[in-house]
């Protein structure tokens, strides 16, 4: 007779599980291809230019704390708008390389690269600006907004300027033809070899329209209605505590007769604009939505919309469990909820509660896969048009 031994297995403390997502999500910032795909968005290095440089009335002479530095580019830009002193917060490795570039570039007495999170270091003095390029996909997946809001609470001076100060979620149905015809392909396999898999289809449909969140490009003919704005984040006033449970009710009417076999959804910021704009001694020109309007009063807008430019964030589709047929003016009603995940604070779980038509509400919940990071995205799926002016 054996005798079969089962080692229990080692409990991890919430402390300790939050270590090891910590140190995953660091390390998937180390390596030089995020990087490279961050700075080469135009949409998103040169919108965050044009922010800075047309709040120099409002950082010049001034000193500002850049979250989640990574290169230090967005110090670099506060630096050339005038900035007093610039603390350059990067928790992983790519802070030896912001601190080459800072050299490189000649700013090396207005820029400190501090390495650490910024919930574990200390800063000599109170700041008067923050800036952070902390958006993830489906904007709160491994986003750093958390600690953009503790250096908020702990460091920034009375009525200080944040950048970007506010945040909104959007989402719209979608008729996404490249999933339909992988899900026909198998009842035409039959009249090519001879073969009916037609039986396959079924099969296909729920491996393919499951419940990950797939980040991919959505194109403008594959959006069925206006977008529906579902929630806001103003960045001055949210708490850590209200970023648990983001939730808004949405409604959509479609344009017209196709099926709906996804929702998308995208964000955007808002940065606001104090005191006029800048004086540039770069040559360089500057970027942003409103395509080099001269009022440079007005709100910048970063948009991920796929009316806009596409972005490195592209969109986060949500795949129904089976099409549902639309005609014009039907409508698409429902409630987002997102929260952090259970097994890592750092990835974000959709719930949608949504009804289509007179059909019956369903209910879906959706997640981004395990190890799926920014750092592992690419330009083509991983699982444009110029926007009319009410489209964000």
């Amino acid at each position: 007779m054996s005798l079969h031994v089962v080692k229990k297995r080692k409990q991890t403390s919430a402390a300790e599980r939050r270590s090891v997502q910590d140190s995953l999500y660091f390390d998937s910032y180390q390596d030089v291809t995020i990087h490279e795909e961050m700075i080469a968005d135009h949409a998103r290095t040169s919108t965050y230019r044009t922010a800075i440089l047309r709040n120099e009335a409002s950082i010049r002479g001034k000193v500002v704390l850049d979250v989640g530095a990574g290169t230090g580019v967005l110090s670099v830009f506060c630096v050339q708008a005038g900035a007093r002193k610039v603390y350059a917060v990067e928790a992983c490795s790519i802070a030896e390389q912001a601190v080459k570039i800072v050299r490189q570039n000649g700013m090396e007495d207005r820029i400190e690269v501090i390495r650490g999170t910024l919930e574990s270091i200390e800063l000599p003095e109170m700041v008067d600006v923050i800036v952070s390029e902390w958006m993830g996909y489906a904007l709160l997946h491994e986003s750093m907004l958390n600690s953009v809001l503790h250096g908020r609470d702990r460091w920034l001076k009375p009525g200080g300027l944040i950048l970007p100060s506010k945040a909104e979620l959007y989402i719209a149905p979608i008729n996404d033809l490249v999933v339909e015809d992988r899900l026909n392909f198998w009842c035409t396999v039959k009249d090519q070899y001879g073969v009916d898999m037609s039986c396959m289809a079924d099969f296909a449909q729920r491996c393919i329209m499951n419940n990950e969140v797939t980040v991919t490009p959505v194109t403008v003919e594959d959006v069925l209605s206006h977008p529906s704005r579902f929630a806001e984040l103003d960045l001055r006033t949210v708490t850590a505590a209200e970023l648990t449970c983001v939730r808004g009710a949405f409604e959509c009417e479609c344009f017209g007769s196709a099926a709906v076999n996804a929702l998308c959804v995208w964000f955007t910021v808002t940065f606001p604009i104090v005191g006029g704009g800048a004086s540039l001694s770069s040559t360089a020109p500057l970027g942003g939505e409103d395509g080099g309007s001269s009022n440079n009063n007005k709100p910048l807008v970063l948009s991920t919309s796929p009316f806009q430019p596409e972005t490195h964030w592209k969109q986060a589709v949500l795949y129904l469990d089976a099409p549902v047929e639309v005609v014009q003016d039907t409508k698409v009603v429902g409630e987002v909820t997102m929260r952090p995940s259970e097994d890592s604070a750092r990835h974000i779980c959709i719930r949608v509660d949504y009804a289509i038509g007179e059909h019956k509400r369903e209910s879906k919940s959706f997640s981004i896969p395990d190890g799926y990071s920014s750092s592992s995205s690419s330009s083509t799926t991983t699982t444009a048009t110029a926007e009319p002016q009410q489209q964000q």
